[in-house]
Order: structure tokens, then C-alpha cells, then sequence
């Protein structure tokens, strides 16, 4: 008769599987936003054409790079719940809130509204989960949604700068 391993019958880490089980479907949905976003962000760096080029395809390339970064925190905060991270494009695209990057790659200064606001999509989701977090106490996930939001705020205003005329 096989043994149940231990460390997955039960966790006790002082958040409730109620509380653990909402924060997770909640990071859930950022993953699935920043994996989004990170593809997109991908797919405009490599077809972005016109005078902007240069340095849009090099600031596409931090912003990517940055968002590829972003996702193994928050898969692992939701394994460190003990839930499973999705993982499959068919599961990101039911969880998203962004939409998919257009079959035909739009002009420049179109592809920098759409990132612009994939970043604010992004961040709207990451504030949404703070009611969950705070009332379970759960300082590493505040923490993790405070630096993300930070970034996409940040990356945002830049986008939204060149827009700028």
C-alpha cells in the first residue's frame, strides 16, 4: 500500500485552502495576462517596422525580456499554495483579460497603444486580487502584486509618453 506523500496531503502555512484556493484563481488570471502580454510584446518586436525601428524593437526586446522573467514568480506563488499553474494557450486564452496580438502586426505607434494598454489590463488585474490577499494575510503575494504593478504602471506611462505628439 503506497504512502500519501506528506507534504502534499495538507498545508499548513496560516492561509485557508478557501483563502488559497481564491488567491490562486486570482494569479491565475495574472499569469495568463502576463504570458499574454509577453507574446504579444514578442510578436511586435519581431515585426515592427517604420522609422521607429530601432528603438522600438530594442524597447520591445527589455519590455518582453522583463515580462518572460515575471512569469516563473507567479507560477511558483501558485504552487506554493498548493494549486497547479495553468500552463497551455488554450488555458491563457480563457483566463486572460487581454486580447490575443492581431493576426496582422498594426503599424508602430498602434503596437505601442496596444502594449500600453495590455500594461494597464495587467496591472487592473494584479490590483484586483489585493481585497483576497489582504483579508488572508498573505504578505508574500502582496508583495509579488506591489512589484508587478510598479512595472506595468511604469512601463505604461512610458508607452503612453509615445504617444505623446
Amino acid at each position: 500500500m503506497a504512502k500519501k506523500p506528506a507534504a502534499s496531503s495538507s498545508i499548513n502555512i496560516g492561509i485557508s485552502e478557501k483563502d488559497r484556493a481564491a488567491i490562486a484563481a486570482g494569479l491565475s488570471k495574472l499569469l495568463a495576462d502576463t504570458y499574454t502580454l509577453y507574446l504579444t510584446t514578442h510578436n511586435f518586436h519581431w515585426n515592427v517596422t517604420g522609422p521607429m525601428f530601432n528603438s522600438l524593437h530594442a524597447m520591445f526586446m527589455a519590455q518582453y525580456t522583463e515580462l518572460w522573467n515575471a512569469v516563473d514568480p507567479v507560477a511558483e506563488r501558485i504552487r506554493s499554495l498548493g494549486h497547479v499553474a495553468p500552463g497551455s494557450y488554450a488555458q491563457f486564452a480563457k483566463l486572460s483579460s487581454l486580447k490575443d496580438a492581431p493576426a496582422t502586426p498594426p503599424k508602430a505607434l498602434e503596437m505601442v497603444r496596444i502594449l500600453m494598454q495590455g500594461h494597464e489590463g495587467v496591472a487592473r488585474t494584479a490590483r484586483s486580487l489585493f481585497p483576497a490577499v489582504e483579508k488572508a494575510s498573505d504578505e508574500p503575494t502582496a508583495d509579488l502584486l506591489t512589484q508587478r504593478i510598479t512595472v506595468h504602471e511604469q512601463t505604461a506611462w512610458m508607452l503612453r509618453s509615445l504617444l505623446e505628439e
